[in-house]
């Protein structure tokens, strides 16, 4: 068995300034959807999209993960907690951040960029769905640094069954580097590669979609599953009931007819 090896999430301290490993991976996301995305503006001319957009399109992005990220968590898992702590709402250097929400404040924000520049919302999805799965693995590292997001309890037999001291001294999966595995860089190679070619408007978000809602609902089976909203249980957790939607709207933007 091995030991998750508690790091300290205080990265670099100068006096009262503290900056956290959890906000650094976020800044390593950002700056991969920067490099891949300016990358991929020059080389697939078919998006209609520049390097200034691409710088756009981060800015607009980074408000919605922020925003949608953070409702997502207070509202979908622990709503108790935080309409009991209202001011740790704001506390987003301390971690949580629904993806689920993070995507619809993404959405939203893609919208009002597109309209803004006379793109239309599935252009600018298309665009960006490659550049996200290497922020998402960044942001599962974090989880992993900070030590959150712990797997279920592992058969001993497991080689990489981990202890985290912080929750008992059972061997757990390491679920949030199966997280950065498969929904960051799996799902970032399978969406390089299909987004090569030009494809038909909606296609590319719709094999992200099915993409992250697979995989992170097979991901949900060997992570300790979330209470839900106000502490109830499910057979199936709460990130497999939101990972649904996607797989679904993700198969209607592949099956259907092209406009």
């Amino acid at each position: 068995m091995l030991l998750h090896p508690q790091f300290d999430p205080i990265a670099v301290s100068i006096g009262p300034l503290a900056v956290r490993w959890y906000g650094l991976m976020y800044l390593a996301g950002f700056l991969a959807f920067l490099w891949l995305g300016k990358r991929r503006a020059a080389a697939q001319s078919w998006h209609g999209m520049n390097g200034q957009d691409v710088d756009d399109l981060l800015f607009y992005g980074v408000l919605g993960v922020v925003l949608g990220g953070r409702l997502g968590q207070v509202l979908f898992y622990e709503p108790g907690y935080y309409f009991s702590h209202p001011m740790e709402i704001l506390a987003v250097w301390k971690g949580g951040m629904a993806f689920h929400g993070g995507m619809l404040g993404v959405f939203v924000a893609m919208a009002l960029w597109g309209r803004k520049a006379g793109k239309s919302f599935f252009q600018v999805t298309d665009f960006i769905a490659p550049l996200v799965p290497l922020g998402l693995m960044a942001g599962r590292i974090g989880n992993f640094i900070n030590g959150e997001l712990w797997g279920r309890v592992a058969d001993t037999t497991l080689p990489w069954a981990m202890v985290f001291p912080q929750v008992d001294q059972l061997p757990r999966h390491p679920s949030p580097l199966y997280q950065a595995a498969g929904e960051g860089l799996l799902l970032f190679v399978i969406l390089w590669l299909y987004s090569a070619r030009q494809r038909a408007l909606g296609q590319v978000s719709g094999m992200f979609m099915i993409g992250y809602g697979t995989l992170r609902f097979t991901a949900e089976y060997f992570r300790e599953p979330d209470h839900g909203i106000f502490g109830v249980s499910y057979v199936v957790s709460m990130g497999q009931w939101l990972s649904l939607p996607m797989v679904l709207f993700g198969l209607w933007l592949l099956l259907r007819k092209p406009a």
